[in-house]
C-alpha cells in the first residue's frame, strides 16, 4: 500500500509526562477523559499512556472502516488480551477461525424463534423482584438490577436458578470487575505471578466464578439432557467441519463469558436508565402513559415489544448517554492510514460510544434525554454515529437479547413502580471494564396509582 507523504503527520494530542504520558489522567476518568480530549484535538488524537501507544478515532465513518469496511487489518486490544486471564478463549477474546467456529457453534441460542421462551422468563423474574420491593424502601438499584439480571442469564442460558448463589456470585463478579484494573497495568503478566493482595483477590474470585460454571457443565454431562439452552448446544456442539465437540475448558470459557456479559452490561443499562427516568418527569410521564395504555395492568410480554416504542426508546436513549461498553479497542496489524495521519502497526486504535454518542454534529442537544429522537429515524445520522454494540464480526452476539431484555424489564418494574434517587447520592460514571456508577445508585421506591393492580 503506497500512502502519501502528507499521511506521515502524527495526530495532535496531549503530550503527557515522561514515561506515563496521560496514564494519570486517564485511569482518574477514562470515558470523560476521551471525551475532552476528543472535543479539544478532533476526530484523531494521539494518547501516550505509558508504554502503550493508543490512537483515539472518533469519526463515524473511521470507525466503521475499522471495525467493518478493514477489520482483517485488526485485531483485539490489550484489554481482551489480558482478559484471557480471566475468560481463556471465549467469544470476547478469541482470533481467527477459532473465533468465526466459536460464534457459529453459540448462534442458535439467540435465535429469534427462542428470544420469546427467554423473554417469558425475563418478565417472570422482574415481577418477583418487583413484588419484594416496598413502598418508600430504600435500595442500591445497581445491586438490585444485577440480582435480577444474573438470574436471567443462568435461567435463559443455563436453565438453572443461582438465587441461593446469587449474592457470593454478585460478590465474585464485582471483586474480578474492581481487581481487573491490576490486568492490564504494566508488566501485569509479572504482577499477577507476585503473591499480592489484589492479585489474590482476583484469584479468589476467578476461583469461585469457575466453581459455579464447572458445576452447571458436570450436572448437565452427567444427566446427558439436552436441555434447550445454551448449555446444552455447547455440550453437544458439533460443527460442519467435523472437528467434534467442546472440551469442558472450551464450554466453561463460552458460559462464563456469556455469564459476565450477558448480566453486567444490562444490569449498567437499566440502573442508568432508572436514574435518568428519575431526572426527567415529562420522559417518565410518557414512559407510564405507554405501558398503561400498552398493558392496561397485565404483565408485558414478547408479543407487546413492537407497541412498546416509547419504552424501547428510553433504552436506546440509555445506551446512547451511558453506554456499558464505553470504549471498544483494536490493535492494528499494520500501518493503517487514517485521513491525514499515520497509525503505526502495533498501535491500539480506541473507539468510544461513550464520546461519538454525545457528540453534538450527531445529536442535538446531546446531553439530554430525549427518548422521542429515536421514535423517527435520523436518515442524515451516519451509522456508526450510534454503536452501543460494537460493530463488525465482532459485534455483541447477544444484542437482540439485551434489547428484549432491556425493554421487558423496564415495562415489567415500570408500570408498578417510579424510582427516586436518594437525597444527597453522588452519581458519577466509572468507566473500567464497563460503565458502572461510581456509588451504586440509591433510590427511593414508590409506588405508582396507576397500572400497580395486575391481572397476572
Amino acid at each position: 500500500m503506497t500512502v502519501p507523504a502528507a499521511v506521515h503527520s502524527k495526530p495532535p494530542g496531549p503530550k503527557g509526562r515522561p514515561l506515563v504520558g496521560v496514564l494519570p489522567e486517564f485511569r482518574k476518568d477514562p470515558a470523560g477523559f476521551l471525551e475532552k480530549m476528543a472535543r479539544q484535538y478532533g476526530d484523531v488524537v494521539y494518547l501516550p499512556l505509558g508504554r502503550q501507544h493508543i490512537y483515539y478515532v472518533g469519526h463515524p465513518d473511521a470507525i466503521r472502516d475499522v471495525l467493518v469496511t478493514n477489520q482483517h487489518k485488526f485485531k483485539k486490544s490489550r484489554m481482551l488480551e489480558r482478559a484471557r486471564v480471566l475468560l481463556g478463549d471465549g467469544l470476547l477474546t478469541s482470533e481467527g477461525e477459532h473465533h468465526r467456529r466459536q460464534r457459529r457453534l453459540v448462534q442458535p441460542a439467540f435465535h429469534r424463534d427462542r428470544l420469546a421462551g427467554y423473554g417469558a422468563v425475563m418478565v417472570d423474574r422482574a415481577a418477583v423482584v418487583r413484588d419484594q420491593w416496598q413502598s418508600g424502601q430504600s435500595f442500591d438499584v445497581l445491586q438490585e438490577m444485577m440480582r435480577l439480571t444474573l438470574a436471567i442469564v443462568a435461567k435463559t442460558l443455563f436453565s438453572t436458578d443461582v438465587d441461593s448463589e446469587a449474592d457470593d456470585i454478585g460478590t465474585a463478579l464485582t471483586q474480578v470487575f474492581d481487581l481487573f484494573e491490576v490486568i492490564l497495568m504494566p508488566f501485569s503478566e509479572l504482577l499477577e505471578k507476585l503473591p499480592l493482595p489484589a492479585v489474590r483477590r482476583f484469584k479468589r474470585a476467578r476461583k469461585r466464578l469457575d466453581e459455579t460454571i464447572y458445576r452447571l457443565i458436570g450436572e448437565r454431562r452427567a444427566s446427558g439432557r439436552d436441555a434447550g439452552d445454551l448449555l446444552s448446544m455447547l455440550l453437544l456442539a458439533s460443527d460442519e467441519e467435523g472437528s467434534g465437540g467442546m472440551t469442558d475448558t472450551q464450554v466453561r470459557d463460552e458460559a462464563l463469558t456469556l455469564f459476565l456479559a450477558g448480566h453486567e452490561t444490562t444490569a449498567d443499562a437499566l440502573t442508568w436508565a432508572w436514574y435518568l427516568l428519575s431526572q426527567n418527569p415529562q420522559a417518565e410521564a410518557a414512559f407510564h402513559s405507554e405501558l398503561d395504555s400498552v398493558l392496561g395492568g397485565r404483565l408485558p410480554s414478547f408479543d407487546n415489544l413492537p407497541q412498546l416504542r416509547y419504552t424501547e426508546s428510553v433504552f436506546a436513549e440509555t445506551l446512547r448517554l451511558y453506554p456499558p461498553a464505553w470504549g471498544i479497542g483494536r490493535r492494528a496489524l499494520e500501518d493503517y492510514p487514517v485521513g491525514d495521519f499515520l497509525i503505526p502497526a502495533r498501535s491500539v486504535v480506541l473507539m468510544s460510544p461513550y464520546t461519538v454518542h454525545r457528540d453534538p454534529r450527531w445529536f442535538a442537544d446531546p446531553l439530554a434525554f430525549r427518548p422521542e429522537r429515536w421514535l423517527v429515524e435520523d436518515p442524515a445520522r451516519p451509522k456508526f454515529a450510534y454503536f452501543p454494540f460494537g460493530g463488525g464480526a465482532r459485534v455483541c452476539i447477544g444484542e437482540r437479547f439485551a434489547w428484549m431484555e432491556g425493554t421487558l424489564l423496564l415495562a415489567a418494574i415500570g408500570q408498578r413502580w417510579r424510582l427516586r434517587l436518594e437525597p444527597g447520592h453522588r452519581v458519577e460514571t466509572h468507566a473500567r471494564i464497563t460503565l458502572r456508577p461510581k456509588y451504586g445508585m440509591r433510590m427511593i421506591a414508590e409506588r405508582r396509582d396507576s397500572g400497580q393492580h395486575s391481572v397476572e
